[in-house]
């Protein structure tokens, strides 16, 4: 679907939504009320709230695929993959922080399945890419090889949810890019070959 300059004016006002008063603070009355239009405009674009969330999650899984692309292509070790991942997502949620509000929130979408099935194509999208990284970095022994590469990409994504919700529990007040670089040496001194 081709977004247009009013769709993509709505989902940015939605994060900026999100980012101020939370999941629970996206409504139409709230959007309508931020972008100074009637509730019937943003309807006149998108059908409800579920449609407005799924071209964020859409937006979201973009991003994040485009990142982790970008790192399985590259010709850096492993190592230099997972740290150029956990950067880039650091600059990302930095800039965005309604982003990372949004895929943190999966429980919320539990209760949709159309937001449930896209929330797990991302995951599963992240999942794959990050498996491939490391299970390379093993084979080139890179990586440690006495973890299996599944349960590596469970430590490396649960630390780096963590990390990001943390961040969002202190108002994301502290630089979340500078106090990531010193989890990411934690993360490389974890992973790294003995």
């Amino acid at each position: 679907m081709t977004i247009t300059s009013r769709q993509n004016q709505i989902i940015t006002s939605a994060l900026e939504l999100i980012n101020d008063k939370g999941i629970q603070g996206l409504t139409i009355k709230n959007l309508a009320r931020k972008l100074n239009i009637t509730e019937p405009a943003i309807y006149r674009h998108f059908a409800n709230k579920i449609e407005i969330l799924v071209e964020l999650l859409h937006l979201l899984q973009s991003n994040t695929s485009s990142i982790f692309e970008s790192e399985v292509n590259s010709g850096l070790s492993a190592l230099q993959k997972v740290e150029q991942l956990f950067e880039k997502h650091f600059r990302l949620f930095s800039q965005n922080p309604s982003l990372a509000a949004v895929v943190f929130s999966e429980e919320l979408f539990r209760n949709e399945e159309v937001l449930t099935v896209k929330i797990a194509e991302v995951i599963e999208s992240n999942r794959q890419l990050l498996f491939a990284i490391l299970k390379e970095g093993q084979e080139k022994n890179e990586i440690r090889n006495d973890i299996l590469p599944e349960h590596l990409v469970i430590i490396i994504l649960g630390t780096l949810r963590l990390f990001v919700k943390k961040w969002q529990f202190e108002g994301c007040k502290t630089n979340i890019c500078e106090e990531g670089e010193k989890l990411i040496h934690s993360i490389k001194l974890l992973l790294a070959k003995q």
